[in-house]
């Protein structure tokens, strides 16, 4: 928030798409959820219980912090007392900081999942180790959050600044600020942003390096047009398969790290600088970049789960209150209607 105001128009036009963002959001997040509680294929998935953890997360980001921001973005006002202030802060670096955890998590079992062997995943990504990082997810934002906020650690030496900014004697209004000091703002913005934005970038040039490698074995094999029982210098048809099912979700790496960046890495990087420059960075340039963070948090169930085919069959089941056009085959109905025949000394399953 700010004490520089808005204009009628643009608290009308901030309105309308404040609304939509925040529907948004919750609309998509929830889908998530309801999809993997009612999709038993879905919950099979690990990658999908770091999915469902960051929709909720996302959801209440959604619910708990971005309406108190709208409301006092648009009213130009904060009217809930101080204590409050203190508490929707502290849940708003929570949650945000929760979201992008999920995010390097997310991140990192899809490199154990992509770069190395299936045994090696299995070993690597058991039940235990993915409760372990789910709690991470969750623990380590209240060491930035509600710890040093409730305590005041982020206001130590800006008590004036912060008490100057937080009335405005002209239009007699009172604001929610939240300004940090050189050591918060740095242990803040490294914990929260910077090392699983590293972490992030690491795993996902790697599993790129590796489906583009794949996408090249594809190639070669196919212009080879080798016959199918040369096991020995070709994949068989399962290793073809996964190669073909890692390419293409390799795609997708560029628009979910293009879109992170975008969202997160203009706030954070404000928030190191603003404090080592007296604080001059203006009010509605720290408003744009907050909301664009808040952004991320719609856009994840688009880019984690409508990007997949089996969520976007279970979301139609939902929305299309459970059309039989959008469910699987059943197991039976795939392997009964089948016969085999030989080719060149192979054999071959017909359906």
């Amino acid at each position: 928030s700010s004490n520089e105001g808005f204009g009628v128009a643009e608290k009308i036009v901030l309105l309308t798409f404040i609304s939509a963002v925040i529907l948004m959001a919750i609309l998509g997040n929830l889908l998530v959820m309801v999809a993997v509680c009612r999709d038993r294929q879905l919950r099979k998935i690990k990658t999908n219980y770091f999915i469902v953890s960051l929709a909720f997360a996302d959801l209440l980001v959604s619910v708990l912090v971005m309406p108190f921001g709208a409301i006092e973005l648009v009213q130009d006002n904060w009217i809930y007392g101080e204590m409050f202030c203190l508490v929707r802060t502290s849940l708003d670096v929570l949650l945000t900081t929760a979201s992008i955890l999920h995010l390097c998590c997310i991140s990192l079992d899809r490199y154990y999942a992509i770069c190395c062997q299936p045994l090696v995943y299995r070993n690597k990504m058991t039940p235990l180790r993915i409760a372990v990082m789910l709690g991470g997810c969750w623990v380590i934002p209240t060491f930035i959050s509600f710890l040093p906020i409730m305590q005041g650690w982020n206001s130590i030496g800006i008590i004036d600044l912060i008490q100057q900014r937080q009335f405005n004697k002209a239009s007699n209004s009172t604001y929610c600020i939240f300004m940090v000091n050189k050591p918060y703002a740095i242990t803040c913005s490294v914990v929260a942003f910077y090392i699983p934005f590293l972490l992030m970038v690491l795993a996902y040039y790697r599993i790129y390096v590796t489906a583009r490698e794949h996408a090249r074995q594809i190639q070669v094999l196919q212009r080879a047009g080798a016959p199918t029982d040369d096991r020995q210098h070709h994949p068989d048809q399962h290793s073809t398969h996964r190669m073909k099912t890692e390419t293409k979700a390799a795609k997708t790496l560029c628009i979910i790290m293009g879109c992170f960046c975008l969202c997160w890495a203009p706030f954070f990087v404000t928030n190191i600088v603003d404090p080592f420059i007296n604080y001059t960075v203006p009010g509605k340039l720290w408003t744009a970049f907050l909301w664009l963070g808040y952004i991320n948090s719609g856009l994840n169930p688009f880019l984690y789960a409508f990007l997949n085919k089996s969520f976007r069959r279970a979301f139609l089941i939902i929305l299309c209150c459970g059309d039989e056009r959008y469910r699987r085959p059943s197991i039976l109905g795939q392997t009964v209607p089948c016969s085999t025949t030989t080719i060149n000394g192979s054999t071959h399953v017909l359906r």
